[in-house]
């Protein structure tokens, strides 16, 4: 047969194949309501182990491999489409709808929020991003910012969550797992760092740097070509460049945004050192309340996974299976047990996509820790 004629018959052999996997695909339905009524898992492990051992034996040693992962491929297809089923009415999506529906038709403009920081800091242009019109309460520290939310000081609070070149705010994640706040809205702005120092300070003159571990990283490349320089962390960038300003030492400096020597009466020494000219901040918006605010295409979530093999892939195909991209993927330690991690996942996707919704109310079933963070727009 010649490439043409062979190609006729692969499509021929796909159209029967098209038709099976739809049969088979119904027949997944059945499957899923007798497993409701039954109080069944979704999946069956032994029942797939004793098909995947059949179906290797059987294809030969030439095609054993392709053959399993062939049906591995479509067992997760149809426990995925059984998930759509199972859990289109469940508690967990009831509730989500039910939040969808009684949210705000428009983002908040104004309103209370806590900050960490001082006037000058980035994350005070975060909030006047977010918040155009909203009264900003500095606080010091992340957890302040969690603790005005939680008791009702302030409606909403603003922090850093990433950096494109430092990678993760780790303190912020674990808090946010740890309280019961929710995620509103995200941003990202463009960071850039000065050196600042006193008038008249040089800078063979500096002895000390201080800024948040954040700019410490972001300015890893220049400050590694100085000399017996020492590098003090601080609670925030603008803190520093206050403290600075105060200090009487000529040789202190700080690392902290440009707007910040203005403000403070410092000197920019030397200007853009961070690390890269691509350095952004995500920042995000936290409620007490879970709002979905329109144009919502972010959804962050918190889970375990199966302590087992393949058990992070499983967790993983989940969302690949419905075609939905993973954004972040980042693991953290869960304190007091012997190397095991909660992970977070960013998701480029809405709670309006039953797909979705089906399969993070499975995640919420089966998973020893699952916390939906929110779903929220980040522009």
């Amino acid at each position: 047969m010649n490439l043409d004629e062979v190609r006729v018959k692969i499509n021929d052999i796909n159209d029967q194949m098209l038709a099976l996997f739809k049969e088979r695909m119904e027949l997944s339905k059945d499957v899923a309501a007798a497993k409701k009524e039954m109080n069944k898992a979704i999946y069956d492990a032994k029942r797939e182990r004793d098909i995947l051992d059949k179906v290797t034996r059987d294809a030969g040693p030439d095609l054993d491999l392709y053959a399993r992962r062939f049906f591995e491929a479509l067992f997760s297809l149809s426990r995925t489409y059984q998930s759509e089923q199972l859990f289109q009415d469940n508690e967990f999506t009831v509730k989500m709808k039910k939040a969808i529906e009684q949210s705000p038709t428009l983002p908040p403009q104004r309103g209370s929020v806590a900050c960490a920081g001082v006037f000058g800091s980035n994350a005070q242009v975060a909030c006047d991003k977010l918040l155009p019109l909203s009264q900003i309460h500095y606080v010091t520290g992340f957890r302040a910012v969690f603790d005005a939310v939680e008791s009702g000081e302030c409606q909403f609070g603003v922090l850093p969550i990433e950096n494109s070149s430092n990678g993760s705010v780790k303190e912020v994640y674990d808090l946010l797992e740890e309280r019961k706040c929710y995620i509103v809205r995200g941003t990202r702005l463009w960071i850039s760092h000065d050196l600042l120092v006193k008038k008249g300070t040089k800078l063979e003159d500096i002895h000390t740097i201080i800024s948040h571990p954040q700019a410490l990283g972001q300015c890893s490349h220049f400050l590694e070509k100085l000399e017996c320089v020492e590098l003090r962390s601080f609670d925030n960038t603008a803190r520093a460049a206050q403290l600075v300003a105060a200090s009487d030492d000529p040789g202190v400096a700080a690392i902290a945004a440009p707007q910040c020597a203005n403000l403070y009466n410092l000197t920019p020494l030397m200007r853009n050192i961070q690390n890269s000219d691509n350095n952004y901040t995500r920042f995000i918006c936290i409620s007490k309340d879970f709002h979905v605010y329109p144009g919502a295409n972010k959804i962050s979530v918190v889970t375990t996974a199966s302590h087992a093999p393949g058990g992070l892939g499983t967790l993983l195909t989940k969302f690949a299976n419905i075609g939905v991209n993973l954004t972040k993927l980042e693991s953290r330690p869960i304190v007091g047990h012997n190397f095991e991690f909660l992970f977070y996942l960013d998701l480029e996707a809405s709670l309006a996509d039953p797909k979705v919704l089906s399969v993070l109310a499975e995640l919420h079933t089966s998973q020893d820790k699952f916390r939906l963070l929110g779903n929220y727009p980040e522009n």
